[in-house]
């Protein structure tokens, strides 16, 4: 049976410099979609993916992340904002890597457009009003 999930690897600064990847893909035949990456050797790395194959080897492969340090984190997590809090100071909009955010031109009020995001999480730590929320 074929599985196919988007997930969100943490690498830790030690491990950044290492071919995780293509272990993935060598090891475990696994193809992936690369949604968004930011990792570089020696500091803490972020990657943003659809990972698919086997179930076997779909296992395998997440066990071996686990083992080597990587943390994972399911996109079946939400990110919402809260209206409330939010000022409409554009922070977010500078550090989001997929766009969901714009300027409506008129009101420049900022824009929230949920089927862009793939809850990376940037846009939370980034919020000076701590409007944007991650849910699990």
């Amino acid at each position: 049976m074929d599985v196919s999930r988007r997930i969100v690897l943490h690498f830790p600064p030690n491990i950044t410099g290492q071919p995780v990847v293509y272990r993935l893909v060598k090891d475990f035949g696994l193809t992936f979609n690369l949604l968004k990456a930011s990792v570089s050797p020696g500091e803490e790395g972020l990657m943003v993916m659809e990972l698919s194959g086997k179930q076997e080897n779909y296992d395998k492969g997440i066990q071996y992340l686990t083992e080597t340090g990587v943390e994972i984190q399911s996109l079946s997590q939400d990110v919402v904002r809260d209206e409330s809090r939010c000022t409409h100071c554009g922070a977010c909009i500078a550090i989001c890597p997929t766009l969901a955010f714009s300027l409506e031109p008129k009101t420049r009020n900022v824009l929230f457009d949920h089927n862009k995001c793939v809850v990376c999480g940037l846009c939370v730590k980034a919020c000076p009003p701590r409007a944007m929320i991650s849910h699990f």
